[in-house]
């Protein structure tokens, strides 16, 4: 169950020659792929082109009917190991995955593909996370695409470009025999717009025309002697191929400017923002006439030398707009104005940051330095202090560290891990990628390293021989299928490693979106689901296997920790502690409350709090638990001035506040009520007796107060405290 839908956008997949289409980035990706004839589609989910993954599940029925084959990958490498398909055979594909890790795990793969070559189009579509709000390192496609040549496009960020992008980047792959990266920004990927649409096509060459007609080519295969020769043939046929292509069907564009001795050169994917500064300087206008003459990189691997030449022929000084580190643009640049012996002044990284993310912020700042060295005259007129202002100041918000949804089934895991370490000490905890990974942050603290998705257990393998304590790995459930069941536990297993595992069940790929795995409970209607963890962890070979099927039982994820830590048994240990996404058990219940609630049917939902004369204000609860809705408030005891727990409306009712306060023996302040919405007969009846039950005793208390004696409290004088 994926965090969004698209059953109903997918309609749009459907338009045809002429018509107008109106949405989001990842729609229009999908579209740009049907009306181009591809053949097969691949990839593995991951921000931010999950949604694409989520797209094309969601249009199988479109997919069938053109004879598209489309396949969830087991992982990057997997996917990009399907684009052999179009090495010997006429087959346009397309693969998707997040960049740079994902690009990282397929590397193998991609590196034999380009080195031999390809016959069909083959389109790689990478989710570029760089800048401040991404969640990996920070690393650039370019760098690849130049180590294997790769063609890489990064096109302007709006609809017509991107679709473009797409249907000449398959022309251009069987062009040059190259496969070509695509790179799309998180902005261009959620990008909103219209284009004009074509008819989908079939594939013009089938799966099954290539099934019944096998092809064999050795010159292709990467082993001597032929691997040698795909070097030469990289440099003299296909880059020149490559650079022809790009510049007969004029992928890079020129945008002319009143100032014609200066100029900007810029990566496409980078074209809107440096228009909004431009705009905010005075020097373009709201429809992209700029001033300034400006030459967009729509492709920015491979360079075409003699158009850069041209655009800065005439030119005393212009501005290499890059984003990253290294410079890998402005270095090529450099040497090909050199080269050709062009003087005109070179900036980049001396008024841009060397690294980062070019916000608009950012880049105005850039922006301004540039004009003040090769043209101060155009800020003349300019309001550069207004310019810089931020449009929308806010005030400054204290840091928040990012954490577990509330009620998050992985929290109790990690509760109970903090409570084991009280008993045990603390052990070296090997991280992996996943939700699971926010235990490293307060209030948990736990956790080591991480290395790469599913590879948790192979990170604490050099660990294994300590004689001391023993060292623990979490991997999630989407890891432990993308890789961590060979790289992690059956190496654990073939090394006898004395360590404990922990996989984390959630029944999804929860962190990328709430995809479907092998292991999900749900009926995928077009994939394989419901293979048991353990059955496959069995099948390695591992022998001590405990399974938790509710983790929001802590005393009993303590209790088995605990049994892991401490056992005689040598081996690896692996626990599997299980219990659904709460996000996507959400998605699902919530719109059935919601709809009881509106039909006036009896609805129940289980609500926690805390009993403030009960609560000490220790605020143990909050260090063992961090659940969001778990906050403090003032103290409504006026002898008592530290503020007591609360549990606020975003409340879930998991129970693990009042399950930690149990297993770590603190104070017995919370409880647990259930809100009834449209209560039948039976509830108005208990409700009566529970309430006749309470006034009863309330008026028996105020009787006994009443027939204690008189208080006979004096007192004590200043010599009777000497």
């Amino acid at each position: 169950m994926a965090e969004r839908t698209f059953v109903s956008e997918v309609g749009k997949l459907h338009l045809g020659e002429g018509d107008t289409f109106q949405g989001e980035g990842i729609l229009a990706v999908t579209k740009a792929l049907l009306q181009s004839g591809v053949a097969y589609v691949g990839g593995y989910q991951g921000a931010p082109i999950s949604h694409l993954m989520d797209v094309l599940h969601d249009a199988h029925p479109i997919l069938e009917e053109l004879g598209v084959h489309f396949e969830n990958n087991a992982s990057e490498a997997a996917a990009a190991a399907m684009l052999s398909a179009s090495v010997n055979y006429p087959l346009r594909g397309a693969v998707a995955w997040k960049s740079t890790v994902g690009t990282n795990v397929a590397s193998d793969a991609l590196a034999n593909l380009a080195s031999g070559g390809v016959t069909g189009g083959t389109l790689i579509i990478v989710g570029e996370d760089y800048g401040d709000g991404s969640s990996i390192m920070q690393e650039r496609t370019h760098a690849f695409a130049m180590k294997s040549q790769v063609w890489l496009l990064d096109p302007r960020p709006n609809l017509p470009s991107i679709v473009e992008a797409v249907e000449h980047g398959f022309e251009l792959s069987e062009a040059s025999n190259t496969p070509v990266m695509l790179e799309l920004r998180i902005r261009a990927c959620h990008v909103h717009g219209r284009f004009q649409t074509r008819d989908n096509r079939p594939p013009r060459f089938s799966i099954d025309e290539a099934i019944a007609n096998p092809v064999r080519d050795t010159s292709r295969i990467v082993l001597p002697p032929a691997s040698f020769a795909h070097e030469h043939e990289k440099v003299n046929a296909r880059w020149p191929a490559a650079v022809e292509y790009i510049r007969e069907h004029g992928l890079n564009e020129f945008f002319p400017g009143e100032r014609s001795d200066i100029g900007l050169i810029m990566q496409g994917g980078l074209y809107n923002t440096v228009l909004r500064s431009l705009e905010r300087l005075g020097l373009a206008d709201t429809y992209g006439n700029s001033l300034i003459p400006l030459y967009v990189m729509n492709v920015t691997y491979p360079l075409v030398d003699d158009e850069l030449e041209a655009f800065c022929a005439d030119k005393r000084a212009v501005l290499m707009i890059e984003e990253g580190q290294p410079n890998y643009l402005e270095q090529a640049v450099a040497s090909i104005l050199r080269s050709a012996d062009i003087q005109a002044r070179l900036h980049g990284k001396d008024v841009l940051p060397k690294a980062g993310e070019y916000s608009g912020q950012v880049m105005l700042a850039g922006l301004l330095a540039f004009m003040g060295k090769a043209a101060p005259d155009l800020l003349a007129g300019a309001d550069a202090p207004a310019a810089m202002a931020s449009p929308t100041a806010t005030p400054e918000l204290p840091p928040r560290p990012p954490g577990f949804c509330t009620g998050c089934p992985e929290r109790p895991i990690f509760t109970a891990l903090k409570l084991v370490e009280r008993e045990l000490g603390q052990h070296h905890v090997s991280c992996d990628i996943g939700c699971h990974l926010f235990s490293i942050l307060p209030p948990f603290n736990i956790g080591n390293t991480t290395m790469g998705y599913g590879l948790g257990a192979s990170a604490a393998s050099a660990f294994h021989g300590s004689q001391g304590r023993r060292a623990i790995s979490v991997m999630g459930d989407g890891g432990f299928w993308h890789n961590g069941l060979t790289s992690g536990v059956a190496n654990a297993v073939f090394n006898n490693e004395d360590s404990v595992l922990l996989i984390v069940d959630n029944f999804y790929s929860a962190a990328t979106g709430g995809q479907d795995i092998p292991s999900s409970r749900a009926e995928n209607p077009i994939r394989h689901t419901n293979i048991p963890i353990e059955q496959a962890v069995k099948g390695v070979g591992v022998k001590w296997l405990r399974v938790v099927d509710d983790t929001y039982d802590v005393q009993r994820m303590k209790d088995i920790l605990s049994e892991a830590l401490t056992t005689e048994e040598t081996g690896p240990k692996v626990i599997i502690a299980q219990s659904e996404c709460m996000l996507n058990l959400q998605r699902r219940e919530k719109p059935k409350v919601r709809q009881a609630l509106a039909e006036g049917k009896r609805t129940v939902r289980v609500r926690f709090g805390v009993d403030s004369d009960t609560c000490t204000g220790d605020h143990s609860c909050i260090r063992i638990s961090g659940c969001p809705s778990l906050s403090i408030r003032d103290n409504p005891d006026p002898l008592r001035e530290d503020p007591i727990a609360q549990v606020d409306n975003t409340c879930v009712g998991c129970g693990l506040c009042g399950e930690a306060a149990h297993a770590a023996v603190l104070c017995p302040s919370f409880y647990r009520a259930r809100v009834i919405s449209h209560p039948n007969r039976r509830d108005r009846l208990f409700e009566r007796i529970r309430q006749g039950v309470i006034s009863r005793l309330q008026a028996w208390r105020e009787k006994r107060l009443a027939q204690l004696p008189p208080s006979t409290f004096t007192p004590l004088t200043g010599d009777q405290h000497a």
